[in-house]
């Protein structure tokens, strides 16, 4: 009796099997998904928490003040610091730019987050750092910056056209 049941048995083991992969397989999508958007997460986070560095915020502060494209003479002149706090900025926008690249942190949410001052700092800085690739002989130094400033150059126009405030002027939280 048994036996007659065998190639039935055989079957429906089968297609629970199939059912069985197919399941892990889609609740292995849902994960890497979701180990994604916790790794995004997370990055804003902390690019967040690095804006709010007192250093940090201190070279914005100073290099503000400079003219656009000041020249390596200029900002050297200023004093020692100059020159620190301009590393300071070029090497923080050099790692969001590299991650940008490699879509570990969103563009996006760069663009959004700092875009806009990412792209004012490099026009203050973008004769220095020439000059110290020149003097370095060294093409790749800044590069990630220069290259996430240009980036947001291309998208800068619409946006400093129509910023946030005015974008988002009718904007309401969802929820109770």
């Amino acid at each position: 009796m048994l036996m007659d049941h065998l190639p039935t048995l055989a079957n429906l083991a089968e297609v629970l099997g199939a059912v069985t992969i197919l399941g892990g397989a889609i609740f292995a999508i849902i994960q890497i998904r979701e180990v994604r958007a916790q790794r995004r997460e997370t990055v804003t986070i902390e690019l967040s928490r690095a804006f709010q560095s007192p250093a940090l915020i201190e070279a914005i502060e100073r290099i503000r003040d400079l003219p656009d494209h000041v020249s390596a003479e200029d900002l050297r002149a200023r004093g020692p610091e100059y020159e620190r706090l301009a590393i300071m900025i070029t090497t923080h926008y050099e790692t969001i730019g590299f991650m940008v690249f490699r879509r570990v942190a969103s563009y996006e949410i760069v663009r959004e987050l700092t875009g806009g001052l990412a792209v004012v700092m490099f026009r203050k800085l973008d004769r220095w750092l020439d000059t110290v690739r020149a003097e370095q002989n060294q093409s790749s130094w800044g590069e990630w910056y220069h290259w996430l400033a240009e980036q947001l150059m291309k998208d800068g126009e619409h946006k400093e056209a129509n910023p946030a405030y005015e974008r988002y002027a009718d904007w309401r939280p969802s929820g109770p």
